[in-house]
């Protein structure tokens, strides 16, 4: 798995696609959970798990793991939204925090971790 990070914005999956030449493509904002099993590139991985909090879902982490095993080869594309101000919304604070855990856990397991800003990518493992 490559886990790929970044401001909203910045060319993380225009990078993805000509580094990797990746065009197929779950755009975790809508798409299913099979769709995350099969796909070479998850997109918008922080919308995902915002949708998978927002659905209820019991344990994410516990899907992101499934993710992981069946899907071993992925590329996870996922902003950083833990920057700027803390929101006062309760559940805005805690889809923040939940992003931040699962990106720390992928960022371990990850063979290796980019982060794009303005295009350019830097590997930081």
């Amino acid at each position: 798995m490559k886990l790929v990070i970044g401001g909203s914005h910045q060319g993380k999956l225009d990078w993805v696609q000509e580094q990797f030449h990746q065009q197929t493509i779950a755009n975790g904002a809508d798409c299913s959970t099979e769709e995350l099993l099969e796909k070479p590139v998850i997109w918008q991985f922080h919308l995902w798990v915002r949708r998978m909090l927002k659905e209820s879902v019991d344990d994410v982490q516990d899907m992101v793991r499934r993710i992981l095993e069946q899907n071993p080869d992925v590329i996870i594309i996922s902003d950083e939204i833990g920057c700027g101000v803390v929101p006062m919304e309760p559940f805005e604070r805690h889809y923040r925090e939940e992003v931040g855990r699962i990106c720390c856990k992928l960022a371990k397991q990850a063979k290796q971790v980019y982060r794009v800003t303005c295009g350019v990518a830097v590997q930081i493992k």
